[in-house]
């Protein structure tokens, strides 16, 4: 994104109206999107961020779903983008939560402040019902000046008369009309920006905004009062239109605070692991795995493209083994992406949505929070570090939803050093569990101290702070199955869209290793660290060299190996701190740059083998 003022984003739909989603985060506006645009939609990255934006066609008119946000301006990337895409709208509908209306209007007013024309959809009524809160709609128009539609989205109430009502939208009734300093603060700016929304922004102290101005001299900091009195305008509109039982008590308010008490929450949340465990590692991990990957894709699919291949170009060749050798891209990169990660993937963003809409997710970052604040993240990090359990590379990807860039570092790192995958796991346990309670305690406990360690290390040489953790709560409800479904098939589509080329290079690129030799020199210099400094047999090296391309690979090569317990322990210990896979590096060269990666990749290389010598050297 460019310093100075807005960034378009790059291939913008091309329509003759342009409306755009906005509101706080854990609203329900996918839902608004998913109805409004139907499943053809398009996810594209916003330029100099890691935010993806999805974006549809309803008639002649472009919708955007933004970022959910607390306000709009220049604190983080959220903001920035939600700013540009709602300063350059026609309508703005503006999702709101009627249960948390003191919130959610306060980004409300600010929108209507910008001088937008504003359609608000209230949504989540039915627990305003559940919890005999009474809102006066007529009295909310009239206060906003801008229409009010009631929906509860998750049951698909309301939003045919939000669509046909979307051309009423209007501009509602500015704090500046009562406060006669601000509106003249606000027209001097005006004069030379020419633009209400954009005096707006300056007066907010926006200096991305601010610098496409440079004549402006001297502006006001007003930011602080502007702030004030739209905090004291919302806290008028609520006092008139909200009424509460006070004597409510609900299951679902009650389950939502035991989720956040430690005594209750641990035991909660050790479930709630397990079931992830089950799912994703055994169930979908084994189980679907099994199928896609074993019976479709290496049983039927890739000897039926070896004989096409072997009948045509023939399979001894370098063509031939690049297509559809033991890594190729026709056999190999196919098997992984639709037989291994395709059912992964879809698993991960199943839990994940089902996570999301119930209301949990954000309480587990809550509970997490102080523990995770030693090692330089928030408790929004612990949902990464869940996922990354089931897979680094698609846990890799949900970093983007961390505060800062150091945070992501961070996480990233711990990810690709500590955090076994759910295939990795498997091997693991089968290998780990003939083992002696000393050796297991040895493993975890090295692992564990590992992950703290980096962890605080890192904290300490990056730069910048780390941010507070800021998180809705939103009420605990059951989860709307046609929206989780819809929303795990547009997240599983725009992954494979993204992976597959990495996979495809991936492929060709350890072909070429082995063909041209270097497969083979890089095994045999690795093994003057792996005899003297690991204590293990040469032909281990050949599993660290495999565990490069996939991590379960490399701890899979070790089952053919004659190995003491020792050996076994130091083994693992290495391998699970050891690089990233392939695919994983790939996403981190994405998500992050090719040099941060790239320092990812080798700290990871050398604290996996500092690690397993000490462990060799000091308990063996």
């Amino acid at each position: 994104m460019s310093h100075c003022g807005q960034t378009e984003i790059e291939n913008e739909l091309q329509a003759d109206k342009k409306i755009v989603l906005a509101g706080n985060p854990n609203v329900g506006k996918s839902i608004f999107f998913n109805y409004l645009t139907g499943i053809y939609v398009s996810v594209s990255n916003y330029p100099g961020t890691t935010l993806d934006i999805t974006s549809g066609k309803m008639g002649d008119a472009a919708v955007y779903d933004t970022p959910g946000v607390y306000g709009v301006g220049s604190i983080n990337d959220e903001e920035r983008v939600a700013r540009d895409f709602i300063m350059s709208a026609d309508i703005i509908i503006n999702v709101v939560d009627a249960s948390h209306l003191e919130r959610d209007l306060f980004l409300t007013q600010q929108l209507i402040d910008l001088g937008k024309k504003i359609i608000v959809a209230l949504n989540m009524m039915d627990e305003v019902e559940k919890n005999n809160i009474s809102i006066d709609l007529e009295a909310l128009e009239k206060e906003l000046g801008v229409p009010v539609i009631p929906t509860t989205a998750a049951k698909h109430r309301g939003l045919d008369k939000l669509k046909h009502s979307i051309d009423q939208a209007v501009k509602g009734n500015t704090i500046f009309a009562e406060n006669s300093d601000l509106e003249k603060e606000l027209k001097d700016i005006e004069a030379v920006t020419e633009n209400r929304a954009d005096a707006l922004m300056i007066l907010e102290e926006d200096e991305n905004i601010r610098c496409q101005y440079p004549s402006l001299k001297t502006v006001p900091e007003l930011r602080e009062e502007i702030y004030t009195a739209r905090r004291q305008r919302v806290d008028q509109i609520t006092d008139r239109v909200l009424s509460y039982d006070e004597n409510t008590s609900q299951l679902a308010r009650k389950i939502g605070a035991y989720m956040l008490k430690p005594v209750t929450a641990i035991p909660m949340l050790l479930v709630l692991l397990y079931l992830i465990y089950q799912f994703i590692g055994v169930f979908v991990a084994q189980t679907v795995v099994g199928v896609t990957e074993e019976l479709i894709f290496v049983e039927n699919y890739e000897p039926f493209v070896r004989n096409i291949i072997a009948n045509t170009i023939g399979l001894e060749n370098f063509f031939g083994q690049l297509l559809a050798g033991e890594y190729g891209i026709l056999t190999m990169s196919v098997t992984y992406i639709f037989g291994l990660l395709l059912p992964l993937v879809a698993g991960f963003y199943f839990l994940l949505s089902l996570l999301e809409d119930s209301g949990y997710l954000p309480r587990i970052a809550v509970l997490m929070d102080r523990l995770l604040q030693k090692i330089g993240l928030n408790g929004r990090a612990i949902i990464p570090m869940l996922l990354g359990f089931g897979c680094v590379t698609m846990a890799t990807i949900t970093t983007r939803l961390l505060g800062t860039k150091r945070e992501r570092i961070i996480s990233i790192f711990l990810l690709g050093l500590a955090i076994p995958c759910s295939a990795q796991l498997g091997v693991i346990a089968g290998l780990i569990a003939q083992l002696d309670v000393f050796y297991i305690l040895v493993y975890v406990l090295t692992i564990f101290a590992v992950y703290v360690l980096a962890g605080t290390f890192l904290n300490k040489v990056l730069p910048g702070e780390s941010s507070d953790l800021l998180i809705d709560l939103p009420p605990i409800r059951l989860p709307d199955l046609k929206n989780v479904f819809n929303k795990t098939y547009q997240q599983t589509v725009a992954f494979v869209k993204e992976a597959g080329p990495i996979f495809v290079f991936g492929a060709a690129l350890i072909t070429v290793m082995q063909k041209t030799g270097l497969l083979a020199l890089i095994t045999r210099g690795a093994e003057p660290i792996t005899v003297n400094w690991l204590g293990l047999p040469a032909e281990t090296a050949t599993a660290f060299v495999m565990g490069i391309i996939r991590r379960d690979f490399g701890a899979a090569g070790l089952t053919s190996i004659a190995l003491t317990s020792a050996q076994i322990t130091i083994s693992l210990i290495t391998l699970t701190l050891f690089v990233p896979c392939i695919a994983a590096m790939m996403i981190m060269i994405k998500e992050r740059n090719f040099k941060e990666s790239v320092y990812i990749w080798f700290g990871s290389w050398i604290t996996a083998f500092i690690t397993g010598g000490l462990v060799n050297l000091l308990i063996f």
